[in-house]
């Protein structure tokens, strides 16, 4: 099983696209989804730096938040 994480798209250079996720900018190779067409504000899902697929904004807020809510919360009290 693998995990998607949706990313916008902040800017495309040849085969590697500029993305960002919750604050989080990362370079992601765009070689596995050469056949769609991208531009600077669609939503990919990208596993360990390649985009697996284009999908819409609606779909990438939902993942998004489900990836948010599967989040475990941070402790404040914990002493260790």
């Amino acid at each position: 099983m693998c995990l998607g994480i949706p990313m916008q798209i902040i800017a495309i250079e040849g085969m590697i696209a500029r993305c960002v996720a919750r604050g989080v900018y990362r370079e992601v190779n765009l070689y596995l989804v050469q056949d769609a067409a991208l531009a600077a504000g669609d939503f990919v899902l990208v596993h360990v730096g390649y985009a697996l697929q284009k999908v819409d904004a609606a779909y990438a807020r939902s993942a998004s938040q489900l990836l948010a809510d599967a989040q475990p919360a941070t402790r404040t009290d914990d002493h260790a």
